[in-house]
């Protein structure tokens, strides 16, 4: 397997405080994904550090139904970085994760960059069901026009 990452990136039309707003809010991700897995929140308390978890109920036939994540904060820099890896709910991330990188183009614009990387799986049996990438840059391109979307709502709301 060669290709290890997909990243995506869009210019959102607002600041980058407006659309990690959004972002922190796990209970606004299943309006967001472009992939249509998520279902839910549980335990989705407002991300605002490094080491929190939180868990999304998911449904896909790659886990025969309906199954649920906990997901680890790893990264967060509040209007700039958000970072988790996705484990089985119960169980210890295998390394797959989700990184949003925020870069400010001006007082009203923001690049937005969605990054799906899988490189850290070391788990034979894992890779040999190639699962990877599970989710398509196309799915990842769903995701971030959901994210605009669901921005300029908040904006005009």
């Amino acid at each position: 397997m060669s290709q290890t990452s997909i990243s995506v990136s869009r210019t959102i039309d607002a600041p980058a405080k407006d659309i990690f707003n959004v972002l922190s809010n796990p209970r606004r991700h299943p309006e967001l994904d472009g992939s249509g897995f998520i279902r839910t929140g549980q335990n989705v308390d407002r991300i605002t550090a490094s080491g929190q978890v939180f868990t999304m109920n998911m449904e896909g036939d790659h886990m025969g139904g309906e199954y649920r994540t906990d997901n680890h904060v790893i990264g967060y820099d509040e209007n700039k970085l958000l970072a988790w890896q996705t484990a089985p709910a119960g169980t210890e991330p295998p390394g797959w994760k989700w990184v949003w990188e925020l870069t400010p183009i001006d007082a009203k614009s923001t690049e937005v960059t969605h990054t799906y990387d899988w490189a850290a799986v070391t788990d034979k049996e894992l890779l040999s069901k190639n699962l990877f990438p599970l989710v398509s840059a196309d799915d990842l391109e769903g995701t971030l026009a959901k994210l605009a979307e669901a921005v300029a709502a908040d904006r005009a709301g």
